[in-house]
């Protein structure tokens, strides 16, 4: 019961991470209607969210992310600790308890995150709310694409085959 506790948390959590950020990068992208565009902006806009939606949505979130938090949510549920339980979505995204090659990409990643919205913010609008909307796109995908694959790993038919890459594994 604790680990599926604990892995109905890590998925909650970070699903509320990612929420979050949707959210905070919202205001900008309605902004955006109260502003004349131009062809250029336009050109922008569609780069942007061609660009989020495969880099971010399904290179970055659908292919990778997504099957390691499903995998690594069901890893907490067949393996609970208290310190996992307390910490799921963090152990979810593989901060620790993960192989070192998975915490540097998580540690990494989430310092390019930071870094890029820190950057971002410094844009003028409407260029701000032009990236905005390609982070929105992305953002979506990659929560849509959460829910599914831990949709298909704790009740799909098949096993779910996707190494949660924890230190024995």
């Amino acid at each position: 019961m604790a680990g599926t506790i604990g892995a109905i948390w890590g998925v909650f959590g970070l699903s509320m991470i990612l929420i979050r950020g949707f959210f905070s990068v919202l205001p900008p992208v309605i902004d955006l209607q109260h502003e004349t565009l131009t062809g250029i902006h336009w050109v922008g806009l569609v780069i942007s969210l061609v660009f989020m939606g495969y880099a971010e949505g399904y290179k970055g979130f659908q292919l990778k992310f997504s099957p390691r938090v499903a995998a690594r949510a069901l890893y907490l549920r067949a393996n609970p600790t208290p310190l996992r339980i307390i910490f799921a979505p963090l152990f979810c995204m593989g901060f620790f308890h993960a192989t070192r090659k998975r915490k540097i990409i998580a540690y990494a990643v989430t310092t390019m995150v930071v870094l890029l919205i820190v950057g971002v913010r410094e844009l003028q609008h409407p260029w701000r709310g032009i990236v905005d909307v390609g982070v929105l796109f992305g953002l979506g995908w990659g929560l849509i694409s959460v829910w599914v694959y831990c949709f298909k790993a704790f009740f799909g038919k098949e096993a779910y085959t996707v190494s949660p890459e924890t230190p024995e594994c």
